[in-house]
């Protein structure tokens, strides 16, 4: 295959990639709970599934975001009453983050506003499908993680 066609393969992945990336953050923006955004989302889900503390600049690392960034979406979390954080007894000038009980419902109720989302588009795509472009994206993504 030549330079040019190659070229045009990954132009095309990628604006494929990025407009579903664009078009399901929108979706799925519009079907959580009231007051809740997606990034709020992402770190209540993150530390559901971690189930134990995390530091804020270990939250901002794992999102790929600035520690202001993270900063600013664990203090809204913080203010809902979803996230607890706590200074490190030994090292004052760090802080742990847990994931609250409140928070774990509100994760909770937002996976189920959205699973028929995602259910929806995997029963449309076939699992089989979605199973077999998997490894690939999976792949893509360390890719991009090891490169970071």
């Amino acid at each position: 295959m030549s330079q040019d066609r190659h070229d045009e393969l990954a132009v095309a992945l990628f604006g494929e990639l990025f407009m579903a990336d664009q078009l399901a953050r929108n979706r799925i923006s519009k079907v959580l709970p009231k007051g809740m955004e997606l990034s709020q989302f992402s770190v209540l889900n993150h530390l559901a599934r971690v189930a134990e503390e995390r530091t804020p600049a270990q939250l901002a690392r794992a999102f790929h975001v600035t520690r202001g960034a993270m900063t600013n979406t664990l203090a809204r979390l913080e203010w809902a009453g979803h996230v607890h954080i706590r200074p490190d007894w030994d090292d004052a000038r760090q802080k742990f983050v847990a994931i609250s009980p409140a928070g774990r419902a509100a994760r909770d109720a937002a996976v189920q506003a959205v699973a028929p989302l995602i259910a929806d588009v995997v029963e449309s795509l076939g699992a089989d499908r979605v199973r077999a472009v998997l490894p690939v994206l999976r792949e893509m993504r360390a890719r991009f993680e090891s490169e970071a």
